[in-house]
């Protein structure tokens, strides 16, 4: 036994002294080299470059709400780290940091010697300095025999340009710890939960013991790995006289390994549909972070930004809380919200659904595209006026109708059988009772194209523009169903949209973000959009004042008129195709917001769910849960963050009003002469469906008289027939009718086919 430990003593002497002197052969031509580096002019090693750092995202108020990383990285100054956490640290990985010059021969040979004698590493060979050379000069060098030879010349030509704290800075800033955290800030906050500056010791002990070996003595994966490592490093410091022996037993008695990855308490966030939208809105639906999508990652993942977004935390309860006005049900069905400021297009609060919960509830409905149902009218309304037509005007609603469908030669008609019966009727009241027909022939009025390009221009955003790739958005067609749908938007394009109409006539576009920061703390963006004009002031002021009608008399006159009643407010339901979807899109002088509701797997009628039945609602439509959620969100908006004012009163319209038409749909026709009907007044024609006509007076050829032959009076046994002579009826005749608006005229102002209230107007034959 004693022979087997001379042995082995014998070997550890004689391998150091070969090592030592193959060190000193090898390395002493470059040592002298260096040595005299003062008489020649040496290659200077580039400037550290830039550390990665996080970048932090804040609402509104200043909270920080997210955190965008690649590696966690968060540097801090020398100057910043506490003096027991510097001395931990040199230590366990260089205890002569202070009086070397880059390599320390001696002890390296001490480490060496070390490590073979305990069978195990215990302290590594390189100084701080060399372990700086090699993570930020010699990433990517092949570990030959030049390897150790360049990281010495190195570590001694770093030390003449740089100073020890600026070296030390650099080292603590970029050692790997395991978990995705690079640099003790980064470990301070992942193994403890706190700031660097409140290390104490002994933590900061068993932060640099992991440097040797992240991801062997990772507490959290290799947990008895990580205590044995750490019982080294207390040895260690014992041995080193830097604490006593009772201070490393308590320690070895009481210090709890961590055993999850932590955050700051002031620095707890969670991904939600907001921040998610808006990393997605950085990397790939603007340049703000620059041209291209790798300059774009690096930037947002490494470049330490302070971005400041529009999200108010006020108006996000709030809206959370609204959507709650959605029982929970077996169904599935969910709710969003997206809410803006009226003014500037601010997003202020984003309600994706019940709740973002990462690998299992990402999908974002407030930004999911949604057949719109009869709320896409607003659109169709403010192209109307914003071509000439008056609120008094007035359209055909009668149902069922027939209208052309010219993008489909296969169908050449379309048809509409479901919804009410409106008649001839003004576009105001057409729109407070949501009349389809009416509404299908004035879309078509206006022209399809033409309606389209409304629709890009009022709710224009990243998310919906002329020109857009199908592949990243199907783009909104001159369906003959545009008035019934057909078309998919989101709340987030249905918010921007009305928001054109709430802000008088000026599209401001929906974003995130205010401003951004640089890490120095610079100013890097400033949002600014002066706003587009898209429709006359007047025009947005007109169909403000039909809108409230939806509200105090319409479709949502259940859910909002106790609330139209006591604030300023507009807006329109919609409902698609058996009930799949439902919309109501409101808004007011401060906020403009849409909100939607549906199954997230889309084709889920909502009819008989047994949880909306169970509080009153047997068929899910704008008018209801949309509606409600809609009024539970504004009526919490409190008085302390708007004033509530409300839009200025229309001026007079420019003209009488007028009765619009769809030519070669309706044909325009005149009285060419009189017919003296001769039957009973049962089999007397009917004037033609869609007609109004005027009282018999002749225009081309006297009527003749009206007479009434007495009656006759006969037994009861005998069967009575009483007649009587009717009114001539017109001979009409037909006239020349024009034609529709061409597909290419797309001037908003191009007057539309209308002709006096007067003129008779019917089915084309």
């Amino acid at each position: 036994m004693r022979l087997s430990w001379v042995l082995r003593l014998a070997l550890v002497v004689a391998a150091g002294a070969l090592l030592t002197t193959a060190t000193v052969a090898a390395i002493a031509p470059r040592l002298w080299r260096i040595a005299n580096a003062h008489s020649e002019e040496p290659v200077a090693l580039p400037d550290f470059a830039d550390l990665a750092q996080r970048s932090y995202v804040y609402d509104l108020s200043g909270r920080e709400i997210a955190v965008f990383e690649v590696q966690n990285s968060q540097p801090v100054e020398i100057s910043d780290v506490p003096s027991v956490v510097i001395d931990a640290f040199l230590a366990v990985e260089d205890n002569e940091f202070w009086v070397h010059h880059g390599v320390n021969v001696r002890s390296l040979f001490r480490a060496t010697l070390s490590n073979f004698a305990s069978e195990g590493p215990i302290q590594g060979a390189s100084t701080i300095t060399m372990q700086v050379v090699k993570n930020d000069y010699m990433a990517g060098f092949e570990r030959d025999g030049r390897y150790k030879l360049l990281q010495v010349a190195y570590a001694v030509r770093l030390e003449k340009q740089k100073t020890k704290d600026e070296i030390l800075e650099r080292y603590l800033n970029t050692v790997f710890f395991g978990q995705n955290s690079y640099g003790i800030g980064a470990a301070a906050e992942t193994y403890f939960g706190k700031p660097v500056q409140q290390l104490s010791f002994i933590e900061a002990a068993f932060l640099a013991g992991l440097v040797q070996a992240p991801s062997s003595y990772d507490p959290i994966i290799n947990p008895e790995r990580s205590r044995a490592r750490f019982l080294q490093v207390l040895d260690r410091l014992e041995e080193d006289e830097l604490i006593t022996e009772d201070e490393r037993i308590a320690a070895t008695e009481t210090f709890v390994l961590p055993e999850r990855v932590r955050r700051r308490a002031e620095r707890a966030t969670e991904r939600t549909y907001f921040t998610e939208a808006l990393r997605d809105y950085l990397l790939n639906r603007s340049d703000i972070l620059g041209d291209t999508y790798e300059e774009r990652y690096t930037l947002l993942h490494r470049g330490g930004l302070r971005i400041h977004t529009t999200l108010d935390p006020n108006l996000q309860i709030k809206a959370e809380q609204a959507r709650n006005e959605l029982p929970d049900n077996t169904a599935g069905i969910d709710a969003a919200i997206t809410s803006l400021d009226t003014k500037t297009g601010a997003i202020r609060a984003m309600v994706g659904g019940k709740g973002f919960v990462p690998g299992q509830n990402e999908l974002n409905l407030a930004l999911a595209p949604s057949q719109t149902g009869s709320s896409i009218k607003l659109f169709i309304l403010a192209a109307a006026l914003q071509a000439g037509a008056t609120p008094e005007d007035l359209i055909d609603g009668t149902h069922p109708c027939r209208l052309p469908n010219e993008g489909n030669p296969n169908e050449p008609f379309f048809e509409i059988r479901g919804g009410v019966n409106g008649g001839l009727d003004t576009l105001r009241r057409h729109t407070v009772r949501s009349i389809n027909c009416a509404f299908a022939r004035t879309s078509q009025i206006v022209g399809l194209n033409r309606m389209v390009d409304t629709v890009y221009r009022m709710a224009s955003s990243p998310y919906l523009y002329t020109g857009q790739p199908a592949g990243q958005r199907e783009p909104i067609q001159p369906f003959s169903a545009f008035a019934t749908g057909a078309n998919e938007m989101s709340t987030l394009d249905m918010a921007s949209g009305i928001q054109s109409i709430a802000n008088e006539g000026i599209h401001r576009q929906p974003y995130y973000v205010d401003y951004i920061d640089d890490a120095s703390g610079n100013r890097f963006y400033t949002h600014f959009d002066p706003g587009v004009e898209v429709l006359d002031r007047q025009v947005a002021l007109t169909a403000v004042d039909v809108l409230k009608g939806v509200l105090t008399g319409g479709t949502a006159r259940a859910a909002l008129a106790d609330f139209a009643s006591r604030r300023p407010a507009f807006g329109k339901t919609g409902t698609q195709q058996n009930n799949w979807t439902a919309f109501f899109v409101g808004a007011t002088p401060e906020l403009s917001t849409a909100v939607m509701v549906r199954d997230p797997d889309r084709y889920t009628p909502m009819t008989d769910i047994p949880e909306f039945s169970a509080v009153g609602v047997g068929r899910v439509q704008g008018g209801t849960f949309p509606a409600r959620i809609w009024g539970a969100y504004m009526e919490n908006v409190g008085l302390e963050q708007f004033e509530f004012t409300d839009w200025e009163r229309p001026g007079p319209q420019p003209r009488p009003s007028a009765r619009l038409y769809l030519p070669g749909n309706e044909c325009l026709f005149q009285i060419v002469g009189y017919e003296v009907p001769t039957t009973t007044i049962a089999d007397a024609p009917a004037a033609p469906e869609g007609f109004r006509l005027p009282a018999a007076t002749p225009t081309t050829s006297p009527a003749p008289p009206v007479t009434t032959p007495p009656a006759t009076t006969v037994p009861d046994t005998t069967p009575t027939t009483t007649t009587t002579t009717l009114p001539p009826v017109p001979i009409l005749g037909p006239m020349e009718s024009g034609t529709t608006i061409p597909p290419d005229v797309l001037d908003p102002t191009a007057p539309l086919p209308s002709v006096p209230l007067d003129q008779l107007v019917g089915p084309c034959p």
